[in-house]
């Protein structure tokens, strides 16, 4: 079974995939793998990564190939049964750094800024010309290939590599399968037969229910989440990380699957130049994704070094359900993982080309979607508040068309609550300018 890394320069998370399908049940032990990026530097990394997982995890059956630059791509794609999209095009240095402070100059402040809001949209638009090529050649060289996504902005990038290879596309984000434990881990709260049930949109799904096996968890997890928050707010205690997802739950009724810092840039309460003090008040970090970037950099740095003086290598399963997708197409056996999928009816009061995660069933003959009841009414609003943006972005791409741009723009939760029209319009182009080099021309 061939399995082709596209975007293998992200060698933090090809370490931690390559290593899951070495350690999970049901995966062929004479994996094929193949790495492609432009970058050669970093593909050489990845190559190490790779080949010394192989060496402590695989007893070397697995074969390792590494491939460089666009003309590479298409081989490295062939005969492919999996393909794993991990791109980041422009990369942190200068793209992700321009979607960040361009925005700044306009009063528009972001967090992560890969998702939604006006970094999210630009990421998109950067992303969607990258896998429209790829899916094009694998029309060609992996017919049937299943093409799992964990680029951001997931919703997007997803949607729109399923208009190009629908039915045989799933995107992947850890998101949902850390949600329930991380809740009752910070509440304090212990469950010895847990059980709960996720649906919505990527990033803000809703836990929908939560038990420890017949007994409903959410009246006491409400309960401590309202006083853990009140203690912060009143400074009876230190402001924590979940303090805009517990104010979420309060008004909404749901705990939503993405962090906070995520969850702040998809609705507009919180971070707002009309009052600055709600930043600091629910303990918000901006700016932090191109601190995480610096982070990761770093500390690859240290484990770069370690590997090339000891060759060894450690790892422990992840959360990511590659390796599970991987040995369910594998043995046929099913396996229930979440995934991001277009809606048909998944979700019957969301509309019906949005992209939703859901339930969805892996087995010898792919993916299925696994439709769900409607989500409370207040849940599924504040979910179109997204899908308007991320269809809008999918539009823009296809029309190659700056106005559909700008309205995606001006329906963003945050960008539109603090910027009129013309000051929206003339941050997008500002980003069209420093984008120009990996953007087709829009008219």
């Amino acid at each position: 079974m061939k399995i082709v890394f596209v975007g293998a320069g992200s060698t933090v998370f090809v370490k931690n995939l390559v290593g899951d399908l070495f350690v999970t049940e049901g995966v062929p032990a004479d994996l094929e793998i193949a790495l492609y990026d432009i970058d050669p530097v970093r593909s050489e990394e990845s190559r190490l990564v790779a080949e010394a997982l192989t060496t402590n995890f695989n007893q070397g059956r697995a074969s390792v190939k590494t491939f460089v630059g666009v003309e590479n791509r298409s081989a490295a794609l062939e005969g492919a049964a999996i393909v794993i999209f991990t791109v980041q095009v422009g990369g942190y240095k200068p793209a992700t750094v321009s979607d960040f402070e361009i925005p700044k100059k306009y009063g528009i402040r972001q967090t992560i800024g890969d998702t939604l809001g006006i970094g999210g949209i630009f990421r998109g638009l950067r992303t969607i010309p990258v896998i429209d090529a790829m899916i094009e050649e694998m029309h060609h060289v992996a017919p049937n290939a299943i093409l799992l996504n964990y680029t951001n902005p997931m919703a997007i990038v997803t949607g729109a590599a399923l208009d190009r290879w629908p039915g045989r596309t799933v995107g992947l984000c850890h998101s949902v399968q850390v949600c329930a434990p991380h809740l009752l881990r910070d509440l304090g709260m212990e469950a010895h037969d847990l059980r709960w049930s996720i649906a919505g949109i990527n990033h803000m799904a809703w836990l929908l229910e939560i038990r420890d096996g017949k007994r409903d968890l959410y009246p006491e997890i409400k309960r401590r989440a309202a006083e853990k928050n009140r203690a912060a707010l009143s400074g009876d205690a230190d402001r924590h990380p979940d303090m805009v997802r517990y104010e979420i739950m309060k008004h909404f009724g749901y705990y939503t699957t993405e962090s906070s810092e995520h969850a702040a840039e998809y609705t507009p309460y919180w971070i707002k130049n009309s009052a600055p003090e709600r930043i600091e008040r629910f303990n918000i970090p901006l700016d932090e994704y191109p601190r995480r970037c610096e982070e990761q950099i770093s500390a690859w740095e240290e484990q770069r070094v370690a590997l090339a003086d000891t060759g060894q290598i450690a790892h422990d399963r992840s959360v990511e359900y590659a390796a599970d997708i991987v040995a369910a197409y594998a043995t046929d056996l099913p396996s229930r993982i979440h995934g991001n999928v277009r809606n048909d009816g998944s979700i019957p009061n969301l509309p019906q080309d949005a992209v939703v995660e859901v339930p969805v069933m892996v087995d010898g003959n792919g993916l299925h979607r696994v439709p769900v009841e409607p989500l409370p009414p207040q849940c599924a609003a504040l979910n179109r508040t997204n899908i308007n943006v991320q269809l809008l972005t999918i539009s823009a791409a296809r029309e190659l068309r700056r106005e559909r741009v700008y309205q995606a723009a001006m329906l963003d939760p945050v960008t539109s609550s603090e910027l009129p029209p013309e000051e929206i319009i003339s941050m997008c182009d500002e980003l069209f300018e420093a984008h120009r080099a990996y953007l087709p021309e829009y008219r």
